[in-house]
């Protein structure tokens, strides 16, 4: 679905950026809309990604992307031991909480990013293997976001028209308190 975002202020790069970056994450959450818990973990396709695995992956991402860019270590750290974890709710976790958390992290993600002097600032890749060794800069985290975000919005449209046939322009009706249709 084309989700229009408003013009940034000429030379207002962070602003359009962060404003594309929670168009994404609006695609996410706006896919959750009227879900139970239950129906939010269904997995209707030979994927195993669900709508509430996808909503926690993308919150975990995000926060561990502005940590490392704040030079800090990411609040979970995932392991094989627990990698299956950051897909799916765990005892005491509800759609509700995640999308709270996220709500907290997507704040402080914006706090950060404005706060910068600039975009051009870097940080080094975490040492892992799947990581090259280089520097990249808060733009590029940026972008990571952006694209991970993207990704995973669609895929959360494909997951929840499976689920029910609600597409996001319904969705987004929903949303506004509107009929489609």
């Amino acid at each position: 679905m084309v989700v229009h975002v408003n013009a940034e202020a000429p030379g207002d790069e962070r602003g359009a950026l962060l404003a594309f970056l929670d168009a994404e994450r609006g695609g996410i959450r706006r896919a959750l809309l009227g879900l139970t818990d239950e129906q939010a973990a269904t997995k209707p396709s030979a994927s195993e990604l669900s709508l509430s695995g996808l909503l926690k992956h993308v919150a975990e991402v995000e926060e561990g992307w502005i940590s490392r860019a704040k030079g800090v270590d990411p609040a979970i750290r995932r392991t094989e031991a627990n990698w299956d974890e950051c897909f799916r709710l765990i005892e005491g976790e509800t759609v509700e909480s995640v999308l709270a958390y996220w709500g907290q992290v997507a704040a402080r993600t914006e706090e950060f990013i404005r706060s910068l002097p600039t975009l051009d600032a870097t940080f080094a890749l975490p040492d892992e293997p799947w990581f090259p060794k280089e520097d990249v800069s808060m733009r590029w985290v940026l972008l990571r976001l952006i694209t991970e975000m993207s990704r995973h919005s669609g895929h959360a449209d494909i997951i929840r028209e499976s689920l029910d046939g609600r597409t996001a322009f319904e969705l987004v009706a929903l949303e506004r308190g509107e009929s489609w249709g």
